[in-house]
């Protein structure tokens, strides 16, 4: 049915959020201005996430965004311990003491993160006492490591997402006298999940990637049009460097086996991910943790099945692929985004958006109708809507909303066509996920005069 511009504005808002961040006596300090972020679902429930969050004890923002598969359990934790790992692993020695002394007297611990979430983002209360201990004992073990060395950020980056994957993988081993958890640390480990994590502090950016979700720089030429920079691959069947790297670790037997219909041992689209226990624990250890694991477990087909050709496992690791970026003044954005949004937009397309959008200047292009036998009564349709989009101010407050709007609305002239968004929005759940994927966004706003300073 069809939806009124109202009804399309508060399906699209529900999730949106926003921070800026708070300026000192009129300075900013800070290379990063604020962030948009949002998500749109097509799955019920979603099964992508978002986290945002300030280091306390360290300098730098972290942004991430999670895209989970066979269901949202595996994403879920990851958006909600990843940060803490990342943090831990950047903890000076000293910073490291004081938090392990504070825990064993009792008293109360240093903050290490602050969240910037939206009402939405759900925290699990009864895993987090787990949660804790794991991320204790790695705290533990790094006090015990200490090289006296700085921690190198790409270092920390690789050390915080193999070892978060490792507890999963463990406490789901390990199992819960309490079946509740005992259940949840199963669901984690048996669903996966991609991560896309920015790192920003002063000038140096740097992304850790695991999966198909994406991030990208937006930057404005000399000319003032726009233009997208990469910052990360994506781990699947597209990327030769990764299917030559799965080849490599495994036995010249499987060769054919390994990657069919451009999936990995012909299931699964994301060559690295979190979770995925059915991946990369061997066949004995699958069939020992799902028979002494809790009924439910037992009568999901799913968790039963074995992945066919599966003969030298780990096949998938968390592992992040890391880019190191050193900010110029002319990189004004990054965008964050989980596949849902690369499959429907090139980065090109989704540069200029965003770019004209902060700086609120449309770039005319010429109007292009890429080889469309167009009628002059089209045309004329098309130079009025241009002409209505430059006088009205844009509707969307959120940078991340209105690149959705353009993700599920853009008809094949570029332009949002409302009745086509009303459609597209409008798909009871069975069906929107026949159409789209789930979308999540963040937009990160750079201070250039910050980084100019550098």
């Amino acid at each position: 049915f069809y939806l009124t511009p109202p009804q399309v504005n508060s399906i699209l808002k529900a999730n949106e959020y926003s921070f800026k961040v708070p300026e000192f006596d009129g300075k900013n300090v800070s290379s990063v201005l604020g962030f948009d972020s949002n998500q749109l679902p097509a799955n019920a429930p979603i099964e992508d996430r978002r986290s945002a969050a300030t280091c306390l004890q360290t300098r730098g923002m972290l942004l991430g965004v999670f895209d989970g598969h066979a269901g949202c359990a595996c994403a879920q934790a990851v958006s909600e311990r990843l940060f803490y790992y990342i943090a831990v692993s950047l903890l000076p020695h000293e910073t490291l003491l004081e938090i392990e002394n504070a825990v064993e007297s009792g008293r109360a611990l240093l903050p290490i993160l602050q969240w910037h979430k939206h009402p939405n983002d759900y925290f699990s209360k009864e895993a987090s006492k787990l949660y804790f201990n794991s991320l204790r004992t790695y705290w533990q073990e790094l006090i015990d490591l200490n090289s006296g060395e700085t921690t190198d950020v790409r270092e920390a980056l690789i050390n915080a997402f193999k070892r978060l994957d490792n507890d999963i993988s463990l406490e789901a081993q390990v199992g819960d006298p309490n079946s509740f958890l005992n259940y949840l640390v199963l669901r984690v480990a048996f669903s996966g999940a991609t991560a896309c994590v920015a790192h920003v502090d002063g000038v140096d950016l740097h992304v850790a990637n695991t999966g198909d979700s994406r991030a990208m720089l937006g930057v404005q030429e000399e000319d003032g049009s726009w233009s997208a920079v990469n910052l990360s691959y994506d781990h699947n069947a597209q990327n030769e460097h990764e299917v030559e790297r799965v080849k490599m670790e495994h036995p010249k037997s499987e060769e054919k086996t390994l990657v069919k219909q451009d999936r990995l041992l012909g299931l699964l689209m994301p060559f690295r991910a979190f979770g995925d226990v059915k991946f990369k624990w061997s066949i004995e250890l699958q069939k020992r943790v799902i028979e002494s694991g809790p009924d439910q477990l037992n009568d999901n087909e799913y968790t039963k099945f074995i992945p066919p050709n599966y003969h030298t496992p780990p096949y998938l690791t968390a592992e992040p692929e890391v880019i190191h970026h050193k900010l110029r003044p002319q990189d004004k954005f990054l965008v964050l985004a989980t596949d849902g949004l690369w499959e429907t937009m090139h980065r090109q397309d989704v540069a200029r958006i965003v770019g004209e959008y902060l700086t609120g200047v449309h770039h005319q292009q010429p109007i292009a109708v890429g080889g469309y036998k167009v009628t002059l009564g089209q045309m004329h349709g098309l130079l009025t809507e241009r002409r209505a989009r430059i006088s009205s101010v844009f509707e969307d407050q959120n940078a991340a909303t209105h690149l959705i709007r353009h993700a599920v609305g853009n008809n094949e002239f570029g332009t949002v066509d409302h009745e086509r968004l009303s459609k597209m929005l409008s798909l009871p759940e069975e069906l929107a996920r026949m159409y789209r994927d789930d979308i999540t966004i963040i937009v990160v706003q750079f201070n250039s005069h910050v980084i100019g300073a550098y």
